[in-house]
């Protein structure tokens, strides 16, 4: 694997949205559903006997235990009872179980964190505080193999057109601040350190954070870019932010943070960016659950045949196929886009103009690269064309002349090299 540094490009020109007028009232609060659905990141077949069954009553902030033989646990979002349970693929073959509850209207509150929060352990902090809207990565964070000096809030977004963690920077600084006192305390990390865009600076200095700005240029929010931007730090090729000993976390999950200890209740609201048709955004706070097509007709969205939805933004989203998707507690962004605005993928072979190449953040010959992955030579595109390098920004897609879906192609040669990779380990 080529592990050379990887930063050296031409700066991008696409800005990321900043959001100073923003305050607390342009929230849109969507109703209950009727149904929530939870996913759960393994299958049933893998998890064992399932204890849990369809008709059980589960309470609002409940970790209900899914089976007898394993310690795997979901946070229920909502009081109500237990309709479905069922095999659910999601993104690049990845197997839940899906939970769906059907809900009473009202919560009735479950008393167990409340009675854990002041002495929670690390265990009660992963199976309670990672389901924390933001979806923080406790799991790594507190794994006594690992070792982290330091923990980056994110008060930008990853894509383009996402204002979530600026929102939360704009308007719960406080509750920020002791949302940082209780993320030190549970991780025993004294170096925080918060990102923000240059109009967010007065309200990042109020969370008792150390304070770094970046431009808002696309793609710099990103962790590896921030790495080299803010710690001139490389992340080598194959590597991530965690081996080198830095954590990133959503500032939302901080803020979710400091509600949950302050109220003693696992926070069950998401805040999340819509990006309609015609382009407009707005911030919205819906249950964690909701199935989309909830969302959409509380907001008079008319999706038909043919349009495209995309969980996330414009540049790293996903598209899905179903509206029946719910939001989930990493769940960022939606967008929907009308058909006429769909740029349809080509079969086009390269013409090697070098945009995708002049693009690039990592400086990867992406021209070659996509040829190997079209062709399936996945070790080769690893061993030869730096695919690790590849930091997902999308912009190879988003300037390729001939309209080929250079980064899906990047993401399944990654995805296909890991499943072989676990293969081998398991017949090892």
């Amino acid at each position: 694997m080529i592990s050379k540094p990887f930063f050296s490009w031409l700066k991008p020109k696409l800005k990321y949205p900043v959001i100073p007028e923003y305050d607390k009232d342009i929230l849109k609060d969507i109703p209950l559903p009727d149904v929530i659905t939870l996913h759960v990141a393994r299958p049933s077949s893998e998890i064992g006997d399932l204890i849990v069954n369809l008709g059980d009553k589960v309470k609002t902030g409940q970790k209900v235990r899914m089976s007898g033989g394993t310690e795997e646990y979901f946070i229920s979002m909502a009081t109500g009872t237990i309709s479905d349970i069922s095999g659910f693929l999601g993104y690049l073959g990845k197997n839940f179980t899906s939970i769906s509850i059907k809900t009473e209207g009202k919560d009735t509150w479950d008393e167990e964190f409340k009675g854990i929060r002041d002495t929670i352990s690390s265990q009660d902090a992963i199976t309670f505080l990672g389901a924390l809207p933001g979806n923080p990565d406790f799991a790594s964070i507190l794994d006594p193999e690992t070792s982290y000096d330091t923990i980056v809030i994110q008060g930008m977004d990853r894509d383009l057109l996402v204002a979530t963690n600026q929102y939360i920077v704009k308007s719960e600084p406080e509750k920020l601040k002791k949302g940082i006192a209780h993320l030190k305390s549970i991780t025993n990390i004294d170096r925080i350190i918060i990102i923000v865009p240059p109009e967010l600076v007065a309200e990042a200095e109020r969370t008792g954070a150390d304070v770094r700005v970046i431009g808002p240029v696309y793609p710099d929010s990103l962790s590896e870019i921030v790495m080299k931007n803010v710690f001139n730090r490389i992340v080598p090729a194959g590597k991530s932010c965690d081996d080198l000993g830095v954590a990133f976390i959503n500032a939302e999950a901080v803020a979710a943070l400091a509600s949950a200890f302050e109220e003693g209740k696992i926070p069950v609201h998401k805040i999340l960016t819509v990006i309609n048709k015609d382009g407009r955004t707005g911030l919205v706070k819906a249950r964690i659950g909701t199935p989309l097509k909830d969302l959409f007709e509380a907001l008079s969205i008319e999706t038909k045949h043919g349009d495209r939805v995309v969980l996330g933004g414009p540049m790293r989203g996903t598209s899905i196929y179903t509206e029946e998707m719910p939001v989930s507690s990493d769940t960022d962004a939606v967008m929907v886009q009308d058909r006429e605005q769909i740029v349809t993928p080509s079969d086009t072979p390269c013409v090697n103009c070098g945009e995708c190449v002049r693009a690039c953040p990592s400086k990867i010959p992406v021209n070659m690269l996509v040829r190997v992955l079209e062709n399936g030579l996945y070790e080769e595109a690893a061993d030869q064309y730096d695919l690790f390098s590849c930091v997902e920004c999308g912009l190879c897609s988003y300037v390729c002349v001939a309209k080929i879906p250079v980064f899906h192609y990047i993401m399944l040669g990654k995805h296909e090299l890991e499943r072989i990779k676990t293969m081998e380990e398991s017949h090892a």
